[in-house]
């Protein structure tokens, strides 16, 4: 009983206080990355939390249930999770947990369904106003993603993900970057090719959508979409430059604010160029060491106390 508590007050921890700290956190600028993990920690650790009340609760409310989890478990450990007795409120808390796992299966499947759809749309929109070239013309099919010439006046860049990934720029993007800038634009996109950027959207919009409720997917969905293009522009600056990066992202925003496909509110360009230009260095490897373990704490606390009963019998 004290373990569900326990995951039960954890998870409401996790899902209200350290959303608010982690997005308030000045050093996320700085380690998108870094900021990243942090926050897929902080999810992951919210769900273990739920997934594992649901099999504590079950297993009070199932006595075949809890005869198999704790199967092979050394005396005194079923009895120290004081799950016998507890067929009532078992009953009620895995109800209400396994109809958030099954919000959370279906939330996932249509938002999957939904963007691969979407992506299938716009690779044949693609294939109609640019053909792929036969394969016997065509040199570079053995790359990882392939670059699509449009012909528009307006500068435009963006990129499709999938197992066929593009990347797409228009003329008008090729007659007014000059080569670096170009370069610079290309990294980004390929930047979120390469880190699969499109798999975090999906599931944290998913999330969000699913629960609207709940604040840790909200924040979790919006972070997401400013964190990914931080990193992309990170990509890009080490590769060509902050300067150059920066310029890029302003000659492709005149007039848009927008940084390639990205909808409006969520890629900030005046910020983004801003701190390209500022350049502020990165973090020390301490510290950013420092912060990857107290991320990586955030699902093991989970599994600490999941546990902990059990644990405490043995000793």
């Amino acid at each position: 009983m004290t373990a569900l508590l326990g995951l039960l007050l954890l998870g409401l921890l996790l899902s209200t206080v350290a959303p608010r700290l982690l997005a308030r956190a000045d050093w996320a600028g700085r380690e998108p990355v870094l900021a990243l993990l942090a926050w897929q920690c902080l999810v992951v650790a919210v769900m273990l939390c739920c997934a594992l009340s649901l099999l504590l609760a079950a297993s009070a409310a199932l006595p075949g249930l809890r005869d198999l989890v704790f199967a092979g478990a050394p005396h005194g450990v079923e009895e120290a999770y004081g799950l016998q007795g507890g067929e009532g409120w078992g009953r009620l808390y895995a109800a209400v947990l396994a109809a958030g796992g099954v919000q959370t299966v279906l939330a996932l499947t249509r938002e999957v369904r939904s963007a691969k759809a979407l992506r299938n749309h716009r690779h044949a929109q693609l294939a109609d106003r640019a053909p792929e070239l036969p394969e016997s013309i065509d040199t570079v099919r053995h790359r990882r993603e392939r670059l699509v010439v449009l012909e528009n006046v307006r500068p435009e860049a963006w990129s499709l993900p999938g197992h066929n990934s593009r990347l797409v720029v228009t003329t008008g993007a090729l007659q007014q970057l000059t080569d670096r800038e170009l370069a610079a634009v290309l990294s980004h996109e390929r930047g979120h090719v390469r880190a699969r950027h499109h798999w975090l959207s999906q599931c944290s919009q998913a999330l969000a959508s699913g629960f609207p409720g709940v604040g840790v997917f909200s924040a979790f969905r919006d972070q997401v979409g400013e964190l990914v293009e931080l990193a992309a522009d990170d990509r890009a600056a080490r590769r060509h430059g902050r300067h150059t990066t920066a310029l890029a992202l302003a000659e492709l925003n005149l007039g848009r604010g927008v940084f390639g496909s990205c909808p409006p509110g969520q890629a900030q360009s005046p910020k983004r160029v801003d701190r390209l230009l500022a350049g502020r260095p990165r973090l020390p490897v301490l510290h950013r060491l420092q912060l990857t373990v107290a991320a990586l704490a955030a699902p093991a606390a989970v599994v600490l106390v999941a546990t902990a009963p059990g644990l405490s019998a043995l000793i």
